[in-house]
């Protein structure tokens, strides 16, 4: 591997997140049935005329923003074409010399990897296969119209799992800054991927190959590092690398020759007559550069020198703007950074995940979390009653101080009522207090867990721990 060089492009399509698609009012959403989210524009009927989604614009400004790019002031949109069964008007409307934006980077572990261009583009249908007799397939034509990005990478990244970790920062700050789901599963966030090896002795590239058919960004590092080692093999033993497309064959854990290119394809790109060029103010910029804010990295380096947060900490809770918001937002209730941090990652993140709900559709505001955090750390209830009522008013979102009220929640903090408690699980388990007794400090926190039960989670575990150590030991 040493003797040799790889260089690594990607092509991440991006469906914008908008109400209607890039050139006609159909709505945009995913999940309806085959063919009902269509209209004669994304039908390509003729005589229909395509208007441009100002959102979608707006979006391609924000993500070129973020990513460090020059914004073109103006620009225009061409025609596409090409023949393929799902593109009902044999044409893509997309752009071409003059994208939206150009010329900036991502930095990816200390690294900055250039970005070539953002342009905008249609999404286009859905072939959907006959899986069981391979007899027929049928066009879907909903996806066709929706409002796409493409982001195309400089080939300045060097090796499969920078590859994906470059794919893991920029979905991150996609959906961060509001431009798009990012759901692989459908289809939101698509990658090609094209790979060269050449001997770091040569000065000229070696040939291209383009990999497809990744639906991961597990996929997308284990499809180049197959295709890096067969190029190598290939290398070694002086055979001719084709420049050719290859698919990924996730079951089998290969890429598959597809189809062999011996030279460009020819697009016939010319201006789309029926859309006017496109010129964009700077107020529009300078307004969408206020709207974004503070992005991810900028966050999660202030979290860290303001919050004293772990790397770890900060990474999780900038991950999401809303998880962010969340976080600041209770925090400014009850001011204890790392209290907070572990309630949202270890309960909240939890409790969201196991639902498969959104940060935004979380019942449990920030105002809650704060509330049950405070009464955890004051003492008024234990840990355990907090993750209690947590978990209890998590699909409800019941005022928690009312939830501990009507469940008689409060942490016992009369001495005699736990020494009581404390006196029945000795009498209950005299095992474990010889075991305690004979130099097996475990055996204490089984004795710990089993008062915090009886109370009900009601007794508070530094109290138990000591009373129990001084009753034992009397």
């Amino acid at each position: 591997m040493d003797e040799f060089q790889t260089v690594i492009g990607l092509e991440v399509h991006v469906e914008l997140l908008t109400d209607s698609k890039m050139f006609c009012g159909c709505c945009a959403k995913f999940g309806a049935k085959p063919n009902t989210q269509v209209c004669p524009v994304c039908l390509g009927l003729p005589g229909s005329l395509p208007v441009v989604n100002e959102k979608a614009i707006e979006l391609a400004i924000r993500t070129g923003i973020a990513l460090n790019c020059k914004i073109n002031h103006e620009f225009v949109f061409v025609r596409k074409s090409y023949f393929y069964p799902d593109l009902p008007k044999n044409f893509q409307i997309s752009q071409y010399r003059n994208p939206v934006a150009e010329d900036g980077y991502l930095t990816v572990d200390g690294k900055n990897i250039g970005i070539a261009r953002i342009h905008l583009e249609e999404d286009t249908g859905k072939l959907v296969h006959d899986e069981q007799t391979g007899m027929w397939s049928a066009v879907d034509f909903n996806r066709s119209g929706i409002p796409l990005m493409e982001i195309v990478t400089k080939p300045e990244i060097s090796s499969p799992q920078e590859a994906e970790n470059f794919l893991q920062k920029l979905k991150r700050l996609i959906s961060y800054i509001g431009v798009s789901d990012c759901i692989m599963e459908e289809g939101s966030l698509r990658c090609d991927a094209n790979i060269s090896v050449k001997r770091k002795m040569d000065l000229k590239l070696g040939t291209k190959v383009e990999l497809k058919n990744m639906n991961s960004f597990r996929s997308v590092r284990r499809a180049l590092s197959y295709e890096e080692q067969r190029i190598i093999e290939m290398l070694k033993e002086d055979k001719t690398v084709e420049q050719e497309t290859r698919l990924w064959n996730e079951t089998l854990q290969i890429t598959e020759g597809m189809r062999t290119k011996e030279e460009a394809h020819d697009y016939r790109y010319f201006p789309e007559p029926d859309l006017l060029p496109f010129k964009i103010e700077h107020d529009l910029i300078e307004r969408i550069k206020v709207q974004i804010g503070e992005l991810p990295d900028e966050r999660e380096k202030r979290f860290q020198k303001e919050y004293l947060l772990s790397s770890y900490d900060t990474a999780i809770l900038t991950a999401e703007k809303e998880i962010a918001d969340y976080f600041e937002k209770a925090l400014s209730l009850h001011n204890k950074p790392k209290q907070i941090a572990n309630w949202i990652q270890t309960e909240l993140l939890g409790l969201l995940k196991e639902h498969h709900i959104k940060p935004g559709d979380c019942k449990v505001s920030p105002e809650s979390l704060a509330r049950i955090v405070k009464m955890v750390d004051q003492g008024t209830i234990s840990s355990a009653a907090g993750k209690t009522i947590l978990k209890e008013i998590f699909l409800t979102g019941q005022d928690p101080e009312i939830f501990v009220k009507e469940k008689n929640l409060t942490q016992i903090t009369d001495t005699a009522e736990i020494e009581k408690i404390i006196l029945q699980v000795i009498q209950q388990n005299q095992k474990a207090v010889i075991d305690y007794k004979t130099g097996k400090p475990q055996a204490l926190g089984f004795l710990v867990g089993q008062v915090i039960k009886q109370s009900k989670n009601k007794a508070n575990p530094v109290q138990v721990k000591q009373l129990l150590q001084k009753m034992i030991n009397e």
